[in-house]
């Protein structure tokens, strides 16, 4: 089972962020973490790497109900997605498919609200794929 789902923009890294916040605000997500890959592995370990920034999005009313069902589920919130740069002008968004992470819990009902939360997260790669 492929772990994430993506699309790739035509836009500035800038842009695509934006972009990308915007599409989950719109599904009920907030960003509530932001880690520039490129400016931490500068800082940390002297390297240069291209733009890469993970976005810890969170919907507050379905991440209440997975906390409700599983304590333990915060171990793998928030959803994670990541917009690249993969060449001047093309950015990658990636978001976490959370059925494929839910899957090492056995909870049925943690089951039916991973699904919940990747039907939302698969229009927000839809809806970027096709304003790309």
């Amino acid at each position: 089972m492929r772990y994430y789902m993506s699309t790739t923009l035509e836009a500035s890294f800038e842009d695509a962020i934006a972009r990308t916040e915007a599409a989950l605000k719109a599904e009920g997500f907030g960003v509530i973490s932001r880690i520039d890959i490129k400016q931490t592995l500068k800082a940390k370990i002297d390297v240069d790497f291209r733009p890469y920034m993970i976005l810890g999005a969170c919907n507050p009313t379905l991440a209440y109900e997975a906390l409700q069902l599983e304590d333990k589920v915060g171990t793998m919130l928030p959803c994670n997605v990541v917009v690249q740069e993969i060449a001047p002008g093309s950015v990658e968004i990636a978001a976490i498919d959370p059925v494929a992470s839910m899957q090492a819990i056995e909870n049925p009902d943690l089951a039916r609200a991973a699904h919940a939360v990747r039907e939302k997260l698969s229009r927000v790669i839809e809806q970027l794929g096709l304003a790309g």
